[in-house]
């Protein structure tokens, strides 16, 4: 029976799936941040080979079998860091160097949310996390996707995106450049300070991480619903780009007119904020009445495993026991 290594890798962690072609999941492990872009291809594929090799330890063991690559038939990875072809190119050349498996899909990780949450290959998935993105997929195969490089490639917004927004305008408010915003009283109390310019100058001085920002966003949400104007423009703002990710991804696909499951991830949307639910909804109904919004609570790793069953052509019976197997009832 043929097999797929799983790999969904992040900012923050690599989780790894080793899966047979009946659905059955032999081995699964979770280790460090995948970041080729900070850490290099080879340092970032160090991370995904040490967390399988740990993740098939006890199967090897068991069976008394040397652990060696190739690890399976087919190697699909979705990956952060893997934004544009050229960067998925490069990481597919690498394991596959590395003789991982016997071929290598690499992909960036938002076509795995797709996956993980909509009920067949092909859809639109939107992922607000530390940053944004989006990709679709229509039902011929074509695809729609963003560079998302940042502010660079047009993105905004994200839960780093939004913690920036939110000392931005406490500083404003707080030095008399802005208008008044409760959002300066959420930055001194979520960092102890007396003032908003303490939060600025530890930053700038590198006492404070600027990935650590990303805690100020569940404030945001609080402070724009007891009612602050500026805290509930950015929510709106952040509605906004969410919805014309993706529209632009349906219109692209010429999928707006055709009922498609557009699929929400990422910590802000999985949070389900009720302001930010009811905007979206609002929008969509809009400027997307016929997409059928869902929002995906399955880890990215399944999306990635079943990407790799699609491509054995796997039946539905394997995929319901991939998804049976990580609590999903899809």
């Amino acid at each position: 029976m043929r097999t797929v290594l799983a790999v969904d890798g992040g900012n923050s962690k690599t989780d790894v799936a080793l899966v047979a072609e009946d659905g059955t999941v032999l081995a699964t492990g979770r280790g460090g941040a995948f970041m080729p872009q900070s850490a290099g291809v080879s340092a970032a594929a160090d991370v995904v080979e040490e967390t399988v090799r740990q993740a098939l330890d006890p199967l090897t063991r068991a069976l008394g079998a040397p652990q060696a690559p190739p690890y399976a038939d087919l190697m699909a990875a979705y990956l952060a860091g893997a934004d544009l072809p050229a960067e998925e190119e490069t990481l597919s050349d690498e394991f596959a160097a590395r003789s991982f498996a016997g071929e290598v899909v690499v992909a960036n990780d938002t076509f795995a949310l797709l996956r993980a949450g909509a009920s067949g290959p092909w859809g639109v998935a939107v992922v607000c996390g530390a940053g944004v993105n989006a990709v679709g997929v229509s039902p011929t195969g074509r695809i729609a996707r963003f560079p998302a490089l940042g502010k660079i490639s047009g993105d905004w917004g994200g839960g780093l995106g939004l913690a920036e927004e939110v000392l931005w305008h406490a500083a404003r408010a707080e030095d008399g450049r802005g208008g008044p915003t409760e959002l300066a009283a959420l930055v001194k109390e979520h960092y102890g300070t007396s003032t908003v310019e303490e939060v600025v100058l530890a930053l700038h001085f590198g006492e404070l991480e600027q990935a650590r920002l990303h805690g100020l966003t569940p404030g945001l949400f609080r402070v724009a619903a007891a009612g602050d104007a500026i805290a509930r423009s950015l929510v709106e703002r952040m509605a906004e780009e969410i919805v014309v990710l993706a529209e632009v991804c349906l219109r692209r696909l010429d999928l707006l007119e055709t009922p498609t499951e557009v699929v929400l991830g990422g910590g802000v949307l999985r949070a389900r904020d009720p302001l930010l639910s009811e905007l979206l909804d609002e929008r969509f109904a809009t400027r997307a009445p016929q997409a059928k919004v869902v929002v995906a609570d399955v880890a990215p790793i399944v999306g990635a495993a079943l990407n790799g069953l699609d491509r054995l052509g796997a039946s539905e019976e394997a995929k319901a026991r991939l998804r049976g197997h990580f609590g999903d009832t899809h």
